[in-house]
């Protein structure tokens, strides 16, 4: 069974001062509203509500944590898989929005046990404004990258390598990074994806 399938839900925070210290490898997902964020994350999971998706897009505004236990202790943790609020929907306040930009920027920079950074794009949008100004701010951090080209299904394999091309141009500042077509609904890219946040959460033991 893959490390990712015993996730659960541990903590749902508003603010950095509401997490837990910081402690075992986290890995963060991050994505625009609308990018397949909560699928991706369940169907990593195994599960079909870990993560939940609501139906007004950008409404979530929590940090939420989900522990994968301890196969030797289930009660501690090993690591962590960490929904971030989804970012740039219009018909947010923009005073919500520089919240939320606020609390990103801060996790994204500071927090010491961000291990590695999936980050959601739909492969037919490619890079938009607002995916370029976090990675603005995730580039300083040095943070390693996976990006998941979300709804790989929509589009031909042809394409799908092209998409993966030109994110790898348009990325190559982040320094470490990986880009994989990917689709919930499909399961491509699935195993794949999963290996690599697997390896964040345990560099150097096999799940």
């Amino acid at each position: 069974m893959s490390l990712l399938h015993r996730a659960r839900f541990h903590t749902s925070a508003a603010k950095l001062e509401q997490l837990p210290p910081p402690g075992p490898a986290e890995v963060a997902f991050v994505g625009r509203s609308n990018s397949g964020k909560s699928s991706a994350i369940n169907v990593l999971a195994g599960q079909r509500r870990l993560a939940f998706s609501s139906r007004t897009p950008g409404r979530t505004r929590l940090i939420n944590l989900f522990g994968l236990p301890d196969p030797l202790e289930p009660e501690s943790d090993i690591g962590y898989l960490v929904d971030l609020p989804g970012y740039g929907y219009a018909a947010v306040p923009q005073s919500a929005r520089l919240d939320w930009a606020d609390v990103l920027g801060r996790y994204l920079r500071e927090r010491t046990s961000l291990a590695g950074l999936v980050l959601l794009l739909d492969i037919r949008r490619g890079l938009t404004e607002h995916d370029q100004r976090l990675v603005d701010w995730v580039a300083p951090a040095e943070r390693p990258v996976l990006v998941l080209l979300t709804k790989a299904d929509k589009l031909p394999y042809g394409q799908r390598v092209k998409a993966v091309a030109a994110i790898r141009r348009q990325l190559a500042e982040l320094g470490t990074l990986e880009v994989i077509p990917f689709s919930a609904t499909q399961r491509i890219g699935l195993d794949e994806a999963a290996n690599h946040i697997e390896r964040w959460i345990l560099p150097q033991v096999a799940p």
